[in-house]
């Protein structure tokens, strides 16, 4: 794949070797397909009337007044979807495969770890039984001097727990969605609020109480 600094599946996603990232991911059946649509739909809309280069270069492409309200209505909306994503997750139980079972939750805690020290360095990760939060910061380069890029890092991962849970369940086909919610973190006080929201996910969700 080529490695850019702006790509995207559904939504838009930038990666900049260096940056700080809070990314959330689930389970392919954690939530029910159409449970997000009008979100979906809203945010097409919107981007539809947008110059599609203005996601990759926000601080260099000159922007109307028009554009600038759009801009902003589209990462309103964005914000509303994540939100309801992470509360739908919560809610929905349903999944055929548990993460936290013991078997699963050791792949994670592998994949999870695997790059630290060498390619990123992390900060918090949270497996739900449906859903992972994960707060790290990557690395400008690998050890071979190569730009470390977050598509890379999160198809690792990916590919390799859906690989091993897949025969740990006796199960074949996609684990994941395909789609992946990543943040970049502006500075320390949003960081201290993902690690904050991260830890604090089980609580929230009702698994434990502190």
């Amino acid at each position: 794949m080529e490695k850019k600094e702006y790509y995207k599946h559904m939504l838009p996603h930038f990666q900049q070797p260096g940056q700080a990232y809070f990314v959330t991911w689930s389970l392919r059946d954690a939530i029910p397909p159409k449970a997000l649509k009008r979100y979906s739909a809203d945010l097409e809309n919107i981007k539809a009337q947008l110059n599609p280069n203005i996601f990759g270069s926000e601080s260099t492409i000159p922007l109307t007044v028009a554009q600038r309200d759009l801009l902003s209505e589209y990462h309103r909306v964005r914000k509303k979807y994540i939100r309801a994503y992470n509360d739908l997750l919560d809610l929905e139980n349903h999944s055929s495969v548990n993460l936290v079972q013991s078997e699963n939750r050791q792949v994670m805690l592998e994949a999870l770890s695997y790059w630290h020290s060498s390619r990123i360095e992390n900060c918090a990760f949270c497996i739900m039984p449906n859903h992972v939060h994960w707060v790290f910061r990557l690395f400008e380069t690998t050890e071979q001097g190569k730009p470390v890029y977050l598509q890379d890092v999160l198809y690792s991962v990916k590919r390799f727990t859906a690989r091993k849970i897949n025969i740990l369940e006796s199960r074949t086909g996609a684990l994941w969605q395909k789609e992946s919610f990543d943040t970049t973190i502006r500075d320390m006080e949003h960081l201290h609020f993902a690690i904050e929201y991260t830890l604090n996910n089980p609580v929230s969700a009702g698994f434990v109480k502190n």
